[in-house]
């Protein structure tokens, strides 16, 4: 029912609109926004969902209708991700999209050699992908967020034990993924 593709220069008008549905202006707001400002989202792992629709005249109309993006982040001093913002169109939402969308960012994340995905969100809506809430006091954001929706979620096994403290904005040159890093040296 959903056709993922790579985010492209074209589709920014499209997907700010759906943001802007979604989250309404207080999205920048928001404490994740902080680690958004200054950074740039990774473009192999932004991406954005189509879905037919049939219009009264009985034609298939294709439209943008759902985003999600990945930031590259330092978490609790380990290399990793932020996952969000994660955006379905209202009418669409619990009909899968949203969790197509995150299958196929975590697993181009992995392949590209990420091992830690962070996420402030719903706790029992991102389980259904393999977040857990993050224990207690282990990391903080850069601003308020509520301790339940701060969520992790491994990508290599034991990847999430060495992260301990702030999530902080990456130095530039961690902004690419670990294999590309690894092929630069």
């Amino acid at each position: 029912m959903f056709e993922i593709e790579f985010e492209r220069p074209e589709h920014q008008a499209a997907i700010d609109a759906l943001l802007d549905l979604s989250f309404g202006p207080g999205r920048y707001a928001k404490t994740a926004q902080r680690l958004r400002e200054g950074n740039r989202a990774i473009p192999e792992l932004c991406y954005v969902a189509f879905a037919n629709d049939v219009t009264g005249d009985g034609k298939v109309e294709r439209r943008m209708v759902g985003s999600l993006s990945f930031w590259p982040v330092v978490i609790g001093g380990v290399p990793g991700l932020m996952l969000g913002p994660l955006a379905v169109e209202p009418r669409l939402r619990g009909q899968g999209c949203g969790v197509k969308l995150m299958q196929r960012g975590l697993s181009d994340a992995e392949a590209l050699g990420y091992r830690l995905v962070i996420l402030v969100g719903d706790a029992p809506y991102y389980a259904k992908v393999g977040f857990a809430p993050v224990p207690p006091g282990r990391l903080t954001m850069p601003g308020p967020v509520d301790p339940a929706r701060l969520l992790y979620r491994e990508l290599e096994p034991g990847a999430f034990a060495a992260a301990h403290g702030p999530i902080t904005k990456p130095a530039p040159e961690m902004r690419e993924a670990p294999a590309q890093r690894t092929r630069a040296i």
